[in-house]
């Protein structure tokens, strides 16, 4: 067992009280099962502008490259106009190239669908969000799809990867190749290329985006393990988010080859800000991807363990459904405080 430094980022909104529960459940778990952790805290955001005159520091990058690991709350983007996204910027920034959300029911949370288990697996550095525009007259603008055989290559290494790890039985590949033959095309030829030389065991479905999403509509159970574009995959995510509770009970991640980056994949809610009612429970979900991120590349036992406390945990308090340990969105009556409060005496 070793000491893991983590790179904290608050974030904007409500992600200050969020991601601050979350690391009051990690250290609690930890204090159990020997898990040690050493919280560095780094702005970015909103909220970095006014300290450091940038949405995304020096400094903050920095410390992702020294420590490898980051834990980050929801930030603010305007809509049209602005800065651009600090989440584009830090996923390109640091190579974080495969974003990860897995996307299951849980209990007493109910949804028009049940059994549903999935994982999606999105490109996190090209795409539409390559950020290429221009206006080329006046009134006409142009976005540039990127895609390359790099990025391609190893988005698609990477899920069948998780796949086979997992004991996952399918992957499906989520397209546009009959319109983007040369952008989704490339994607396409480069999944398939994966599945047969390395992952035959697999089983392997290529499916065009628009009938993926119907069918998902229609049963999501029919799918296991997702592979897709940016835009896709940002677009994708949310809808099957919708499928189980909605964003406030999804985790997500953002990996590289040598940093990792967990992060809710909700927005920053400033309608609720600091008024003690924020839902922590897809920032502590993420933390646990992120223990066990910790126990795959550090084989730290320890962060394993309190991965699966702090699930047991969380899994224990919803079964209850006792509206004063759940927030409002669960349809209890707790704030962020009590809430969180609740899930750590759960962690035995």
């Amino acid at each position: 067992m070793g000491q893991h430094t983590i790179v904290m980022i608050p974030g904007d909104g409500i992600g200050p009280e969020v991601s601050g529960a979350t690391r009051k459940v990690i250290d609690a778990a930890g204090k159990i099962t020997g898990a040690r952790f050493d919280w560095v805290e780094m702005p970015a955001g909103e909220a970095a502008i006014k300290t450091h005159g940038d949405t995304l520091p020096d400094v903050t990058i920095e410390a992702l490259n020294q420590h490898k690991i980051g834990f980050k709350g929801p930030v603010g983007t305007p809509i049209g106009k602005g800065f651009r996204s600090v989440n584009v910027t830090l996923r390109k920034k640091m190579d974080l190239y495969a974003a990860v959300r897995p996307v299951r029911n849980l209990p007493n949370i109910k949804t028009r669908y049940d059994n549903v288990d999935l994982v999606i697996f999105r490109e996190n550095t090209e795409g539409l969000y390559s950020g290429i525009e221009n206006e080329v007259t006046q009134g006409v603008v142009a976005s540039m799809k990127v895609a390359t055989q790099k990025a391609c290559d190893r988005i698609a290494r990477y899920a069948f990867r998780y796949a086979n790890r997992r004991n996952r039985k399918k992957v499906t590949v989520f397209h546009k190749a009959n319109i983007m033959k040369l952008t989704d095309g490339l994607f396409l030829r480069c999944a398939k290329k994966v599945w047969e030389e390395e992952y035959p065991n697999i089983e392997y479905e290529e499916m065009i985006i628009d009938n993926a999403c119907m069918q998902l509509v229609k049963d999501p159970t029919r799918f296991d393990v997702l592979l897709m574009e940016n835009l896709y995959g940002d677009l994708v995510s949310d809808l099957c988010a919708g499928m189980v509770g909605g964003l406030g009970v999804v985790p997500g991640a953002n990996i590289g080859d040598t940093v990792a980056v967990f992060e809710a994949v909700h927005g920053t809610a400033p309608d609720i800000a600091g008024k003690g009612l924020a839902n922590p429970l897809a920032c502590i979900m993420s933390g646990v991807m992120m223990l066990n991120y910790l126990h795959d590349t550090r084989h730290d036992e320890s962060c394993r363990d309190a991965a699966e406390k702090i699930k047991a945990a969380y899994n224990a308090l919803l079964t209850e459904a006792n509206k004063a340990t759940l927030t409002r969105d669960l349809g209890g009556t707790a704030g962020t405080v009590e809430f969180t409060n609740a899930l750590i005496e759960k962690i035995k």
